[in-house]
């Protein structure tokens, strides 16, 4: 028994694509077939698989319909977690999604699911994006305050989430915890957040993210072991559409 973890699948079987890289990176092309067969390679039936976020360019059930199909046909058991376009999916409406689709699919929003004697701990997350504004080397010189202000109700709201949901699985006994998010943990500007502070207060040893597409953006974060905890990115494009091994 293994879990498993990769991030941005960002399927789009009955919907319209929406990010022009799909089109034309080398990195997405046929990227649904090329994860499906690798899941069928790796996976087996009692492994877990966490899918980190962005699952479907879908706006509602319906155009995600094809999608949480092709989603089902993976092996294993499957974890998925709130990402940033994921428009079908309201956070207060959590229940009737795994009412719908379980046992076939786990929709991980404000509680926890187990691996072992691990709680797995979500939430979007949410950090700053900008617009920075760099000088001629590049470097960051300033950047929209106003959007930084409004980013910071956004980070305290996800922040609390998680916070409720580490609660939820102490107060039920767990003392060993990996933590998801779709986000990154810090922006480009940040060397620890919220949600590293998060992470340290409850000793979470995995911090798992994913989001961050693209060659220019696959360093953003925080990668490897940084005060005591591994860092993770795990969108599918950076992992070549292999899901990343978390726990054996």
């Amino acid at each position: 028994m293994s879990l498993y973890a990769i991030g941005d699948l960002h399927l789009h079987f009955s919907s319209p694509l929406k990010a022009e890289a799909q089109l034309y990176d080398p990195l997405w092309k046929n990227h649904e077939e090329r994860f499906k067969r690798n899941c069928e390679n790796l996976l087996m039936e009692n492994d877990t698989l966490v899918l980190v976020g962005d699952h479907s360019w879908g706006k509602n059930l319906e155009e995600c319909e094809a999608d949480f199909e092709y989603i089902r046909q993976l092996p294993g058991r499957k974890i998925l977690t709130r990402g940033n376009h994921d428009m079908f999916w309201d956070a207060k409406k959590t229940k009737r999604l795994n009412e719908r689709f379980k046992p076939e699919l786990n929709f991980l929003q404000d509680g926890y699911e187990v691996y072992g004697d691990y709680a797995l701990i979500a939430t979007k997350g949410y950090t700053f994006e900008g617009p920075y504004y760099l000088n001629y080397k590049g470097e960051v010189v300033g950047y929209d305050a106003e959007k930084e202000e409004h980013a910071k109700k956004l980070v305290e709201r996800e922040a609390q989430r998680l916070i409720k949901s580490f609660e939820k699985a102490k107060a039920d006994g767990y003392k060993k915890f990996i933590m998801f998010l779709h986000y990154p943990p810090t922006n480009i500007m940040e060397t620890d957040s919220v949600f590293t502070e998060i992470a340290e207060t409850y000793d979470a040893k995995e911090v798992i993210y994913a989001h961050c597409h693209g060659y220019k953006r696959f360093h953003d974060s925080i990668e490897g072991e940084y005060k005591g905890r591994n860092y993770r990115l795990v969108s599918g494009d950076f992992l070549s559409w292999v899901p990343d091994k978390i726990l054996d």
